[in-house]
């Protein structure tokens, strides 16, 4: 696959970014610079630089005479990511819930309809689709550096929902949680909406404990 675009380092950090987060490439290996830079037709340095970006994102880490690896996943960033979460998206939805236009609630549905066959299947995009689902929420708000962080966070919680949905019946538990808040959402019922983020982001954050301890243990 050769990449012919204006900007290229943005692309391929995009490129790269979803390979790390639908688990194409394993946290115990280094990543094959040559390799990839050959399939994408692209030389070394704009890999290397893209990269660095995810590193400084904290999808990756750099370690001397083996290069860049994905970080594994861990209880204690789990814990960290999904605080944050608790503490920036309740009022932030409530906001966006509010101040929503008739396009951005179309939008909102646009991207539901296309979440909900993936999490049934727990296909490869689910996590791709849970961000933008999330995210088609809070972007209303219009509090755009709020918003930067609360996507940086989406991008590292999302390796972690994959995993929180690998027991049967979760993916079940998250279409019924995510039709919920879709629909207080679109009535723009501020105090519900921002009751029910902090339920469905604290029970995912309850069974990741749950998950990460006992396979770190």
């Amino acid at each position: 696959m050769t990449i012919i675009i204006r900007n290229l380092s943005e692309q391929l950090v995009d490129l790269v970014r979803e390979r790390i987060l639908t688990g194409d490439v394993s946290p115990d290996r280094p990543i094959r610079q040559d390799a990839l830079a050959a399939e994408f037709g692209v030389s070394k340095i704009p890999l290397r630089e893209a990269l660095a970006r995810l590193e400084q994102e904290g999808l990756l880490a750099s370690q001397a005479n083996r290069g860049f690896t994905v970080r594994p996943l861990n209880a204690r960033e789990a814990e960290e990511v999904f605080a944050l979460r608790l503490k920036l998206e309740p009022d932030m939805i409530a906001l966006a819930a509010r101040t929503a236009t008739a396009v951005d609630q179309r939008a909102a549905l646009e991207t539901f309809d296309r979440l909900h066959p993936m999490t049934d299947s727990r296909g490869e995009g689910v996590g791709a689709f849970n961000r933008a689902f999330h995210l088609a929420l809070l972007r209303p708000a219009a509090q755009p550096v709020t918003l930067t962080i609360l996507e940086r966070l989406h991008v590292l919680s999302e390796r972690y929902v994959r995993k929180h949905l690998e027991p049967l019946g979760r993916d079940a538990r998250a279409k019924e949680e995510h039709r919920e808040i879709l629909d207080v959402w679109m009535a723009r019922d501020e105090r519900r909406i921002a009751a029910l983020t902090v339920v469905h982001i604290g029970k995912t954050l309850d069974d990741l404990r749950v998950q990460l301890n006992v396979e770190l243990n």
